[in-house]
């Protein structure tokens, strides 16, 4: 049994239609699709592949948004993710403790199989898939950049097989070739020639395009369809050649995508409070505003109360949705109003003093889509953000296809999320899995699974101050837990 997994960034399962994915939606009715499928907070794309490799939230893995503050070090730096020789030598320096769980390709050497990642995401991202590679001799190649790849023999074939490395499109731009590319060299290099036991084949769209044109702008639906058509090719592959190999397709996103309405600046806002914010650690900077969509402050002097005065002027702004601090106690923040960061798994040492969302809300947006937000950068109003909590930006598309489930053409509504695709593989390949992993194995989509559907339950937790309340709800299913929506009102 081997397994294909292909990710389509960004992608809002409600934009999975017969009209504008005829391929996906037809892998529909060759698998099971997860309707209650989500990802993990902060739903940032270098945060969700980890959890997609390693089977666990953030807690374990440690990578706590697409930029942190390393504080392990003297003086602190601010990480950026998307940079892969950062990232490999991160890695070298602190002796191959990167990410703080085991990742599914080295669980895979450890076992004597392989695992292959063709992407056309950020360098970065594209490492995070299997950042080991180079170790096992196991192939990693991006459809851009060169400092991704590994090994370079195989490089050199993809180009003089299918042509040479595409460049990165202009800023904003549709990104088309790359995905011809890494499609063109799995069906016609890797599949052939390595029969890897796990493929991860990630296409970098339509999230690109959405966060410059629009979540269902023209360019987006367009970049949307393109994808389509390149995994329709893997998809008539798979039906004459890759399903009688016991090849399993699991189709993933690892986030959706919401509408920024309006714009709100958080360091002006802690500036005109009498803060000293900064986007990097300096001796004149108070607090470390990391840049995006997920809202991360590090502060120099991380007391109760410095926290608290940080919490309470936030909370006065219109912008400010859901906001976490180190636990108090089973629900409760430090600070008054806040809750405790272990709700949403946001409580490794990497994680920041106070970690936010901006304020969403069900409205509809310009493309008739649910789902709008104050947002933080300095893109026009209209255009695709993500990394909060609101429903839409969690909900990602899951479909298992392949052997190994039952009842074809079937949907599943217990909830699900993106850690259980690592534990679901190893329990398939028969590896046991390492405690690290939080996710669960998605038995009730597997044929003669002999376990029954777990219980569910769900929770909501309330934090209140002054004229600030925001609820998170949960739901729990066995032993995993899933973050379903995170909203705050004034």
């Amino acid at each position: 049994m081997r397994f294909l997994i292909i990710s389509f960034d960004g992608l809002r399962p409600d934009l999975v239609s017969p009209d504008l994915t005829p391929n996906l939606y037809r892998l529909q009715s060759l698998g099971v699709t997860l309707s209650e499928h989500r990802t993990i907070y902060p739903s940032e794309t270098r945060s969700a592949f980890p959890s997609l490799v390693t089977g666990a939230t953030t807690r374990r893995h440690g990578m706590v948004g697409n930029q942190y503050v390393d504080r392990s070090v003297t003086p602190s730096r601010c990480i950026d993710t998307s940079d892969a020789v950062l990232l490999r030598k991160l890695d070298l320096e602190s002796g191959g403790r990167l990410m703080s769980a085991p990742t599914l390709g080295e669980i895979l050497a450890a076992e004597g199989r392989s695992m292959a990642v063709l992407a056309t995401n950020t360098p970065g991202t594209t490492r995070f898939f299997h950042h080991k590679a180079e170790n096992f001799g196991h192939v990693r190649l991006s459809g851009h950049f060169r400092e991704a790849c590994t090994p370079n023999d195989v490089l050199a074939d993809a180009e003089a097989l299918v042509g040479q490395l595409p460049p990165e499109p202009p800023n904003g731009e549709p990104d088309n070739a790359g995905q011809e590319w890494i499609t063109s060299v799995f069906l016609d290099l890797i599949w052939p020639k390595y029969r890897p036991d796990v493929t991860v084949l990630s296409y970098g769209e339509p999230d690109t395009t959405s966060h410059f044109h629009g979540t269902g702008a023209a360019a987006t639906r367009g970049i949307i369809a393109r994808c389509d058509s390149e995994f329709g090719r893997v998809l008539d592959w798979w039906e004459a050649e890759g399903r009688a190999e016991d090849v399993q397709i699991i189709a993933i996103s690892d986030h959706g995508h919401i509408t920024g309405h309006s714009r709100g600046s958080v360091i002006d806002s802690l500036r005109e409070a009498g803060f000293r914010p900064g986007i990097v650690p300096a001796s004149d900077v108070d607090v470390v505003v990391v840049p995006g969509q997920v809202g991360a402050l590090y502060l120099a002097d991380p007391s109760d109360r410095q926290i608290a005065r940080f919490v309470a002027r936030i909370m006065s702004e219109p912008w400010c949705g859901p906001v976490f601090t180190r636990a108090k106690n089973e629900k409760e923040g430090i600070a008054p109003g806040s809750l405790g960061s272990h709700l949403v798994f946001a409580d490794h040492a990497r994680a920041p003093d106070i970690s936010f969302s901006f304020r969403a809300d069900d409205g509809v947006d310009p493309f008739g889509l649910i789902g709008r937000t104050f947002y933080d950068n300095d893109r026009r109003i209209g255009l695709g953000v993500h990394g909060g909590l609101h429903p839409k930006e969690l909900t990602a598309l899951g479909i298992i296809a392949g052997s190994a489930v039952a009842a074809p053409g079937s949907v599943s509504t217990v909830p699900s999320g993106i850690c259980d695709f690592a534990p679901t593989i190893l329990h398939l390949l028969g590896i046991a899995e390492p405690n690290t992993m939080t996710g669960r194995v998605l038995h009730e989509v597997l044929e003669n699974a002999s376990q029954a559907i777990p219980y569910v339950r769900t929770e909501a937790s309330e934090a209140t101050l002054g004229g600030f309340r925001q609820v998170l709800r949960r739901v729990q299913v066995g032993n995993a837990t899933y973050i379903e929506s995170g909203t705050a009102e004034s």
